[in-house]
């Protein structure tokens, strides 16, 4: 209080309000890999951006990918049917999924290029690019997710410096962080995988952190096109190349009107058959654009599921309740896989809402997991103005009653259990009860908060039986 020697009138204002929680962003994606540019300066270095347009202006799109195209020796009507197209393999994932990310829902996230797509190193002959990518975002303290579309690429040589290091490494930083979660695929997914194949991935992952992670199978039939321009496309016709008319030439030579072969009239009609071919891609990338989605919509407390994918034609590999038996609960390992699966009149929905934790009762579902996530960065943050306050009553109530509050109005939105706060949460602070003298002395103030989140109803069982005639 001030000392007060002239006569007058003063004013005080007397704060009796605690503090408030400012809630912490919960979908935030870091996407990690190869970009078609990549500035030195910008090279492992998580960048922020908010559309697709911010990604093409700093990073480029995709490399143009090469097609081979096989026409008929006979023109139908001036058209030469195309025999056969030679579709390209991926050899970078990145710049299509973030694309599918913006699609489902996605608002804002993280960059990290590693690399150009050009002087890559293949995939399969290591992960140390993506790993110091990986390293360079747990330096940044915003992102809360973690994809990288590309580890779906790498094999598992004799040196073990593949998938299963690059995605431990992720689960690891998200479970020393406590701030974030990894979305990851079941790697060479475009196929069908047996239950050896399924059981193999599992084993990739180790046993460590497995409540800070999800892995989503099989890969997705996309609506994107591939990217590539004319002179990317090469033609041929199975004839002697003096009787072949467009061998050796590309697409280009098609639409130039000062080239010998110049033919619109073929060059559209090859152009539609290659806008007809689209991209298969890991789910990691649409799933990131769904968390976000849900947590605009309903919150991160929302099991980011039963939810139907944009922009998806089909899953690579349709699978059914029995195989998804094998992958949604697994006795052996106890690590779960979520479905991605076409349902008829429906389109493609996400299918599962487990952790990698699967059989754990405490962190079995993936909005428990990063519900608590959230509550713990936000209530981290907002309490650091009790540092080096008085540890007494005065400080514990202020920290009490700014926990409760906030919990409350989370109650009040839905993302806790029961019919009053006090059946949803429960906040403890004080001397005797969270804290002995000897934690006063050392400087210690101890608050312990108990929460029942919510939890999806995974399975709904309606049971029917016959009733007698009463009458």
């Amino acid at each position: 209080m001030a000392g007060y020697k002239t006569p007058g009138v003063y004013v005080e204002e007397i704060s009796v309000f605690p503090p408030s929680v400012a809630e912490v962003e919960t979908a935030v994606p870091a996407f990690i890999g190869y970009t078609l540019t990549s500035p030195g300066s910008l090279r492992n270095k998580p960048v922020k951006i908010g559309s697709l347009l911010e990604y093409e202006v700093q990073f480029g799109k995709a490399r143009n990918e090469n097609f081979s195209v096989t026409l008929s020796e006979t023109a139908v009507n001036g058209v030469y049917p195309i025999l056969s197209l030679t579709e390209p393999v991926l050899a970078h994932y990145l710049y299509y999924s973030i694309r599918m990310f913006f699609e489902n829902g996605g608002r804002k996230c993280y960059v990290v290029s590693v690399g150009d797509t050009a002087s890559a190193v293949a995939l399969g002959d290591g992960a140390s690019g993506l790993l110091a990518g990986l390293h360079a975002v747990a330096r940044e303290d915003e992102p809360t997710l973690i994809v990288i579309p590309d580890a779906a690429l790498l094999d598992d040589g004799a040196a073990g410096a593949g998938y299963a290091k690059l995605a431990q490494a992720a689960l690891a930083q998200c479970g020393a962080l406590g701030d974030r979660f990894a979305i990851l695929d079941v790697t060479r997914a475009k196929s069908a995988c047996s239950i050896p194949e399924i059981n193999a991935y599992r084993e990739l992952l180790g046993t460590g952190n497995l409540k800070y992670g999800a892995a989503y199978y099989p890969f997705i039939k996309t609506r994107l096109n591939y990217v590539f321009d004319d002179t990317s496309v090469t033609l041929s016709q199975p004839a002697r190349p003096a009787q072949g008319r467009l061998n050796g030439l590309t697409l280009a030579n098609l639409n130039d009107p000062a080239h010998v072969r110049y033919d619109p009239e073929n060059y559209r009609n090859i152009k539609t058959h290659l806008s007809a071919l689209t991209v298969t891609l890991p789910p990691s990338g649409a799933i990131a654009g769904v968390y976000a989605a849900v947590d605009a919509s309903r919150g991160v407390w929302k099991a980011p599921a039963n939810v139907s994918l944009n922009a998806v034609i089909t899953p690579s590999v349709n699978t059914d309740s029995f195989q998804q038996n094998e992958l949604n609960v697994d006795a052996t390992s106890g690590k779960s896989i979520n479905g991605i699966r076409s349902f008829p009149g429906k389109g493609t929905l996400v299918w599962g809402a487990r952790t990698l934790a699967g059989s754990d009762n405490e962190w079995r579902y993936i909005p428990v997991r990063r519900f608590f996530n959230m509550v713990e960065e936000s209530l981290k943050k907002s309490t650091y103005w009790a540092v080096f306050e008085p540890n007494d009553a005065n400080t514990w109530l202020k920290v009490r009653g700014m926990i409760e509050n906030y919990l409350a109005q989370k109650w009040r939105e839905g993302a806790l259990a029961g019919t009053k706060p006090e059946h949803a949460f429960y906040v403890r602070c004080g001397l005797g009860i969270t804290m002995t003298a000897q934690d006063i002395l050392e400087g210690r103030l101890n608050v312990e908060i108990g929460m029942a989140v919510v939890r999806p109803a995974e399975f709904i069982i309606l049971k029917f039986s016959h009733k007698l005639q009463a009458s």
